[in-house]
This record gives C-alpha cells, sequence and structure tokens, in this order.
C-alpha cells in the first residue's frame, strides 16, 4: 500500500490516520507545483485529479480525497473512530465539515483572487474553529480517544497557524496535545516538517 503525499499538505491527515492506525504502508512524495512523483512519475498519471492524497492498494486500485480514505482508515481500525451507528454519522458529518467549511476556505488564503477575499475567508475559518472548539467532547473531537476526523483538524490547524489565523485556546490545546502524539511525530519526521 502507497499514500501519495505533499509535505505538509492536507494529506497529512490520512498520513497521521495510517500511523495511528499502525498500518504498513510506503510513503511517495509529489511535488505538486511540477506535477511529478519522487521517481519522476507524472502525477496526472496516478491521480488525473492533480492533488493529493491518493492511496494506492496492492492491487493497484486508488482511492483519492480526504474524506474517504480516512473513512476507510476508521473502517479497518474502529478505535479511530466513535462507536455505534450515530457515532459512524458523527464522524462523517465532522469530516465533511472540515472538507467544506474549513480546509475549502484555505484555497482562498493560500491563493487569493484580492485580498478582500483572503480577509473574508480568514473569518470564516475563525468563525469555523470558534464553533469547532465548542464541538470537543474532551480531548478531542468525540472524547477522550483520537479519532481520524482529529488529525484532519490538526492538519487544518497546522496550516492556520503557518498564516497566522488565530484560533480558540480549546482548539491550541488541541493542536498541543496531537502534536505529542507518536503518530504526529512521525508523520511529521517522515515530511519533514518542524
Amino acid at each position: 500500500m502507497k499514500l501519495y503525499y505533499a509535505p505538509g499538505a492536507c494529506s497529512l491527515a490520512d498520513h497521521i490516520a495510517m500511523h495511528e492506525a499502525a498500518m504498513n504502508f510506503d510513503r511517495v512524495k509529489v511535488d505538486l507545483k511540477a506535477k511529478l512523483t519522487e521517481d519522476g512519475t507524472p502525477f496526472g498519471e496516478i491521480n488525473p485529479k492533480g492533488y493529493v492524497p491518493v492511496l494506492e492498494f496492492d492491487d493497484g486500485k486508488r482511492l483519492t480525497e480526504n474524506i474517504a480514505i480516512l473513512w476507510w482508515v476508521a473502517q479497518r481500525t474502529p478505535s479511530l473512530a466513535p462507536s455505534g451507528d450515530e457515532g459512524r454519522l458523527r464522524l462523517i458529518e465532522m469530516l465533511a465539515f472540515i472538507s467544506t467549511e474549513i480546509h475549502k476556505q484555505f484555497g482562498r488564503v493560500f491563493r487569493p483572487s484580492a485580498d478582500a477575499e483572503a480577509t473574508a475567508a480568514r473569518e470564516k475559518i475563525g468563525q469555523r474553529f470558534a464553533l469547532v472548539a465548542t464541538m470537543l467532547g474532551g480531548d478531542y473531537l468525540f472524547g477522550n480517544d483520537v479519532s481520524v476526523a482529529d488529525a484532519y483538524l490538526f492538519t487544518m490547524l497546522t496550516w492556520a497557524r503557518k498564516m497566522g489565523i488565530d484560533a480558540p485556546a480549546e482548539l491550541q490545546a488541541f493542536y498541543a496535545r496531537m502534536r505529542e502524539r507518536p503518530a504526529v511525530k512521525l508523520a511529521f519526521e517522515h515530511e519533514g516538517l518542524d
């Protein structure tokens, strides 16, 4: 199994989740600007969508999109998801919220068409972070056990720190807890992040 990633990109969430699940996998670094993998393969041959993450299974089949990959990890490692039917629904709900309401806004911060657009996106991210801070169920999103959604939220908070976007104190404490997890440390080491 291979995870195609770009250092610090949204694929960091999948990288962390797969380490939390103690999965064995190879990592293939992708240069998103050059659109090449580290061995020179055109990335469009791997994912015609042109972005990470991509999870390639041993049979050659590929899965893309954070929500899908994180859900797949949670299905194979039930301890990384809240239990029961409602818990699984809440996990999908949170993954979708992070993807559509936080992750998507960062595109307007990283590549704004105007200063006003970046300002509006920063405000929206701040509002969404404030809401998520009220949703923490304990140390993590669903209580005192980490989930795949926590890996995704942590990645968004990593971006926020890089871009100077403030997060509420509850999420800063969450970030600090996540940053100390062995899976996060290992993913950071593999990706060459600080």
